[in-house]
Formats: C-alpha cells, structure tokens, sequence
C-alpha cells in the first residue's frame, strides 16, 4: 500500500520558518513534489524533485523555499523561509510513478501578518 504522509504544518509569523516533510512508503517514485491549494483557488505545484535531481521551482517560492530528497528515508522536505501571509494554504505532497501520481492527505500552513 502506498503512503504519503506529510508533517510539519502549523502557526508562524510572516518572515518565519518552516520545514514540512513527507513520508513516503510502499513505492519508490520517480519524482516526488510539493503543492499547495488556498481557499477558492487551484492546486498550485511549488516545487519537484527528480530521483536524477533534477529540481523546478516555481516562481512564486523561488529563492524562499528549498525542496530536498532523503532517498534512504524515502522522504521529501520543503524547507520554507521568508513566509508570507499569502502563503497560507494547505499543502500536499505528491509522489509519482510511471503509472500515476499519488497524494498524501495534505499539512495546513497558516501564515499571520
């Protein structure tokens, strides 16, 4: 059975950190990755990871927000700096395969100004 199970959400201050990960079992995926959906508004892609490496940023976290990849742990982490209050959301991580994508069941972030 394959699991995704992210940790790390929470409360902080605009211009503060956090560091969410992501648990994965059950399946090594070929990229794993990270999203965010606000109220009222789509499913944004923050950040991926390659098994090769390869990384993608978007640029609304370019330069605040590091994604890395534990591959012993089997795990992903989105080191988030510089918060601000538009970055409160709820975020996923996802993990894919050559078959599908797969989601973990989401870590609220709440940024205050």
């Amino acid at each position: 059975q394959v699991q995704l199970v992210e940790s790390g959400g929470g409360l902080v201050q605009a211009g503060g950190s956090l560091r969410l990960s992501c648990a994965a079992s059950g399946s090594i995926f070929n990229a794993m990755a990270w999203y965010r959906q606000a109220p009222g508004k789509q499913r944004e892609l923050l950040a991926s990871i390659t098994t090769g490496g390869t990384i993608y940023y978007a640029d609304s976290v370019k330069g605040r927000f590091t994604i890395s990849r534990d591959h012993a742990k089997n795990t992903v982490y989105l080191q988030m700096n510089s918060l601000k209050p538009e970055d409160t959301a709820d975020y996923y991580c996802s993990g894919m395969t050559s078959m599908r994508a797969y989601w973990g069941q989401g870590t609220q972030v709440t940024v205050s100004s």
